[in-house]
């Protein structure tokens, strides 16, 4: 495991975030209204939530987490940035919506949440997670061990294959990886997401913000392989219910030659597909 890379990571993403959060608009009116971030995918992996208690690892500034507590769960939010962290509490209080959130290493709250015996129905990871990860044996562990009976860990999440090309489509980054030190290193940090996706992303009106931004501290992710994700999900003694892959990017815009749909982005026609996203689920039988 390595925290020395978690808690440079999270110095980008608390960088990040300001900038990211500076495009969204009334997000307290947004939710006050019903509203909801969440992609029909995610709304059919999770399935009807009332009454469930919901983790949400890595849940950034709690937008889903929101949306999730707006179908009736009752949800825990973690990331280890500070700036989401203090952000998506402030939109719980002033939303009233059953949502809370603490700031942590997600491997330091999943001990921490063990230790006191604290038990979830569900656990959601979504869009962009599992690459801040350095150690799958113990995140999947970790998680598989606050399950309630019969709990589901549900994940969406951006393909490996994907991730191993740059925006013109050619191959330059690993394909999962043979040992924990091996990363990939982004010099600029944590990019400004929101103001890539512009519209492309649900909920409230986007809004101009910070412009050009630039993070002044570098980031690290980690590449995992599926096969090596659906292993650790696997041997951490959970059983697979669904695996899905998908031939579309909901919200991101990975390569320079893409067609829209909707807040969908396809490859262009004529291309052979290969998966953009996958989503899976497990269950804990006892």
């Amino acid at each position: 495991m390595r925290k020395d890379v978690h808690e440079a990571n999270r110095l980008s993403w608390n960088e990040a975030t300001v900038a990211q959060d500076s495009h969204r608009g009334d997000q307290v009116a947004f939710f006050r209204n019903g509203g909801s971030t969440l992609y029909p995918e995610e709304r059919e992996l999770l399935g009807d939530l009332r009454g469930q208690s919901v983790l949400h690892l890595q849940c950034n500034t709690g937008q889903d987490s929101l949306s999730l507590a707006q179908l009736g769960a009752c949800v825990t939010g973690v990331d280890i940035s500070d700036t989401a962290i203090s952000r998506a509490q402030q939109l719980a209080q002033e939303t009233a919506l059953p949502a809370t959130f603490h700031r942590m290493d997600v491997y330091d709250w999943l001990d921490y949440a063990a230790k006191k015996q604290l038990h979830f129905h569900t656990i959601f990871c979504s869009y962009g997670t599992l690459s801040w990860l350095s150690d799958l044996s113990t995140w999947a562990k970790g998680g598989a061990a606050i399950l309630a009976p019969a709990g589901r860990l549900c994940v969406i999440d951006y393909h490996p294959i994907m991730l191993t090309l740059d925006e013109e489509q050619q191959r330059r980054y690993p394909y999962g990886m043979e040992k924990v030190p091996d990363m990939v290193t982004w010099k600029g940090g944590v990019s400004d997401f929101v103001a890539q996706a512009g519209c492309g992303l649900p909920g409230e009106a986007y809004v101009e913000g910070i412009a050009s931004f630039q993070n002044p501290y570098p980031a690290y992710e980690f590449y995992w392989g599926l096969g090596q994700i659906v292993t650790a999900v696997v041997e951490a003694g959970l059983i697979l219910q669904s695996l899905k892959e998908y031939s579309y990017c909901n919200g991101y815009k990975p390569f320079y030659e893409m067609r829209q749909v909707g807040r969908r982005w396809y490859l262009p026609a004529g291309q052979p597909s290969f998966p953009l996203m996958y989503s899976f689920t497990a269950k804990r039988c006892k």
